[in-house]
């Protein structure tokens, strides 16, 4: 892979990886939970968001937050 599309796949991943913790502190948890949210690329320059393992409740707030998000109003 070039630098440039490791470059390219590092930033969407990154604003990505953002996104997320920003939605996660948005709904009152804490860094422990989001803190380790991570943007990965893969070695043919794919970007990706790795969240980790999450507690059960927390997984909770996440489904209800993206099902609240979907519901046409």
């Amino acid at each position: 892979m070039d630098m440039q599309t490791y470059r390219d796949g590092r930033k969407e991943a990154t604003d990505a990886a953002e996104a997320i913790r920003a939605a996660l502190a948005g709904l009152g948890l804490s860094e422990s939970v989001w803190g380790s949210v991570r943007p990965m690329v893969t070695h043919s320059g794919k970007p990706y968001v790795h969240l980790g393992m999450v507690r059960a409740e927390v997984a909770e707030k996440m489904a209800e937050a993206m099902r609240t998000a979907t519901t046409p109003t």
